[in-house]
């Protein structure tokens, strides 16, 4: 697979573990990596489970992960792996989350429905202008946390994408450190999204307002 390639290569941070995550043992994916572990053993399998779909899959991983920076990349090859080195350095220097960044200045979104973009760099840029939350892309999933704030929040997320608001809302209301860099995001070329916009807007909503406040009711 390109993109387990790609971050294998492109990640010059080591030690490396990369889990796979896939939610049963008939899953295609599985054989796949498998061959690949010959050649790439930075590469493990860990079965989901918390039960099928997106957020589970996020969760049961951040939960596997053994070291002390987890970061979340989609198999879709959407994400860049060549941002990785630059948000690990990041979080050496003291960030407790490192975001991947499609709007702040050099970041970039290739394709992806025009409501969505729109919505999402609205959501982004309020909540960095009017909530003061450190970074411009609040909805991306391409992030890394520390294991520190990993081990001192809960997820309360019930949908599925808008675990990366929620955790960054948190880290930021606690008064930890949250940065980001720019990435380009470019929209999947094979598969389906299992992105259910209208169902899960009203969650992103939720942390929205969350992050909104936080400004006003931060814990330092």
């Amino acid at each position: 697979m390109p993109t387990l390639r790609g971050v294998v290569e492109q990640t010059k941070t080591r030690p490396l573990e990369v889990l796979v995550v896939h939610d049963f043992d008939e899953d295609t994916t599985v054989p796949v990596v498998k061959r690949l572990q010959v050649e790439l053993p930075q590469l493990r399998l860990h079965k989901n489970t918390l039960g099928r779909g997106a957020l589970n899959a996020m969760k049961s991983g951040l939960r596997a992960a053994r070291a002390q920076y987890v970061l979340i990349t989609m198999g879709d090859g959407s994400d860049d792996p060549a941002d990785i080195d630059p948000m690990y350095r990041l979080a050496q220097g003291g960030a407790d989350v490192v975001a991947g960044s499609r709007y702040m200045r050099g970041g970039h979104q290739v394709g992806g429905p025009l409501l969505k973009r729109t919505m999402s760099r609205t959501a982004g840029l309020s909540l960095h202008w009017v909530g003061g939350l450190p970074v411009h892309d609040a909805t991306s999933n391409f992030r890394l946390y520390s294991k520190r704030l990993l081990n001192q929040v809960s997820i309360e997320s019930q949908g599925g994408f808008e675990l990366g608001l929620e955790l960054t809302v948190k880290a930021y209301r606690l008064g930890m450190q949250v940065a980001e860099v720019p990435t380009t995001w470019r929209d999947r070329t094979e598969g389906q999204s299992r992105f259910k916009l209208w169902e899960w807007l009203p969650r992103y909503l939720h942390w929205y307002w969350r992050g909104i406040g936080g400004r006003f009711s931060i814990s330092r």
